[in-house]
């Protein structure tokens, strides 16, 4: 299929690509299992893709790409991402989000001729785009391994135990959403990208949740004491657009009138509602407003809002292909902290996934009807979900935005003094504030910044387990370096070095332990790394 007729299939061309697995229960094997197609796990599986060996690969949703896509979140990068500081292939990811736009969308001729284009012309990312965007340029790149058969792609599919014995994984079963229909899954490695480390409990690696406590870590900003219960707080995304003069006002959310009086118990003190155009700064923790107006530049905040994640700015196409721009709303007022989504039951689990889509929509219907407005009047009853951008009924995103999950007791654990550290053993870069949100267990914002920072290969080898790698999100970090470490380009970089990571080592059949216990196999495979596009260290101008 050419480059072009795939793209042009978008968002829908996994699904009839997937090798159908029929029956009750099956046997599958390949070279590598990943359950979790995060971005994370994308990058893992494409960097053993191209290497030549076989994958099959996972995702609970029917989207892959993780919080690019099926959370609805444009990526949150560092100042230079455009020239360095991210791998070659997330340069190729990002650049082929742009060329998919000029390609198939009605840009003006000035934003075509934008080398760094940014579709939404968003104030919190370069590149913020449609989520299905980023899915067809993921999507394209799977093709050829699909048709070819190197590539299992099952979708809809959750992982519900493992076959153990001893520090090795066998085996990991998956069911399907749809039927329940479950399939074995075998290899010599498991990955696992899911967004909340879910192949962990299932395959008994060791992995710890929530906040460590300064006597265990050392760090600053870490709690007196430990409590596996302190986790950040996650959002169910939601797009919408504007139309003056229209009523597109929902029903009234069952819990509307909770959330309008809500005012979050946290220490330091929340600036008032979590409803409200204030907010408690980041980094100051004092009360800022912010701005919000759809119509115009002029807002009465630090920052408007409306523009703030807004994925299509009407402006940058040709006029009348858009009505409206498209705003991607994940603020501080749909911050979720009322419930986890980790080590919870299944009841617990759905119930906090309820309250935050009824947060979410409440915050649009306080918006529709009674957020104060610039002219002195309250609501904008023109603003309206998008389901079709979504790619969901209800308009929400089709999964969680997911900021903390479940992370391994690594060979190395990254702590926050050592942020900026030169490690021997470095598989990649990143550079990122640690940013925490409000947590569950009632603490406000910690914001602050750190120095660009290396990933270590000791934070990505559990200490027992070795053949179950982790490739996002649950690497070894702490609660608080997971605030830097846990973002788009950082998660990208950390699912291609665990795919070479096991490519190298099936190549020189030694374990992936080995290869950072001898000196010579780790210097050749970080050689690999850079031939490969990959930076290991920051240049000394950053």
């Amino acid at each position: 299929m050419k480059r072009r007729a795939f793209a042009q299939v978008g968002a829908g061309a996994l699904t009839s690509l997937v090798v159908p697995l029929l029956g009750k229960e099956r046997e599958f094997s390949a070279d590598v299992v990943i359950v979790g197609a995060s971005l994370g796990g994308c990058a893992a599986a494409l960097s053993l893709l191209q290497q030549g060996l076989s994958v099959i690969l996972t995702e609970e949703t029917d989207w892959i790409g993780g919080q690019l896509t099926s959370q609805g979140v444009p990526p949150d990068e560092h100042a230079w991402i455009e020239t360095h500081g991210a791998t070659k292939s997330y340069r190729f990811l990002r650049s082929g989000i742009r060329d998919y736009y000029r390609r198939h969308y009605p840009l003006t001729k000035e934003a075509r001729r934008t080398v760094y284009l940014n579709p939404g012309a968003g104030s919190v990312s370069k590149l913020c785009h449609e989520p299905r965007v980023a899915l067809a340029v993921l999507t394209e790149s799977f093709a050829p391994y699909l048709s070819r058969g190197k590539l299992t792609l099952l979708l809809e599919y959750v992982p519900t135990k493992a076959d153990v014995e001893g520090d090795r994984t066998l085996s990991v079963t998956v069911r399907r959403n749809e039927d329940g229909a479950e399939q074995i899954l075998s290899a010599p490695y498991f990955v696992d990208g899911t967004e909340l480390g879910d192949l962990l409990p299932l395959t008994k690696t060791e992995y710890v949740t929530g906040a460590e406590g300064q006597d265990a870590t050392g760090e600053p900003h870490a709690p007196v004491e430990r409590n596996p219960k302190n986790e950040q707080a996650f959002t169910h995304c939601f797009a919408m657009d504007y139309a003056p003069g229209e009523s597109r006002v929902i029903d009234r959310p069952k819990d509307y009138a909770f959330w309008r009086d809500h005012v979050p118990a946290l220490n330091p003190a929340w600036s008032g509602k979590l409803l409200d155009w204030h907010y408690t700064h980041p980094r100051s923790l004092q009360t800022k407003k912010l701005g919000f107006n759809p119509t115009g530049e002029k807002h009465d905040g630090v920052v408007n809002l409306w523009k703030y994640r807004r994925i299509v700015a009407a402006s940058n196409f040709e006029p009348g292909a858009y009505g409206s721009d498209i705003s991607l709303v994940n603020w501080p007022q749909n911050d979720y902290m009322l419930g986890s989504l980790v080590d919870v039951t299944p009841e617990a689990k759905l119930r906090a996934i309820d309250g935050a889509k009824q947060l979410s929509l409440s915050l649009l219907y306080w918006m529709q009807t009674e957020a104060p407005r610039l002219d002195g009047g309250q609501g904008y009853p023109g603003l309206g979900l998008r389901p079709d951008i979504m790619g969901t009924a209800d308009g929400l995103a089709k999964a969680p935005y997911v900021r903390e999950a479940r992370r391994i007791l690594a060979k190395t654990t990254i702590v926050e003094q050592d942020c900026g550290k030169a490690y021997p053993d470095s598989v990649g870069i990143g550079s990122y504030p640690i940013d925490l949100h409000p947590t569950t267990a009632g603490d406000n914002y910690i914001d602050f910044p750190v120095a660009p920072f290396q990933v270590p290969l000791g934070g990505l080898l559990p200490q027992r387990m070795v053949n179950v790698i982790p490739a996002c999100k649950n690497i070894g970090t702490t609660h608080v370096t997971n605030g830097c470490y846990r973002l788009h380009p950082v998660e990208w970089g950390i699912g291609e070095a665990v795919g070479h990571l096991l490519a190298f080592a099936t190549a020189h059949r030694v374990s992936p332990r080995a290869v950072r216990a001898t000196p010579k196999l780790l210097a050749d495979f970080q050689s690999r790394l850079q031939r490969e596009g990959v930076e290991l260290a920051w240049p000394k101008t950053s």
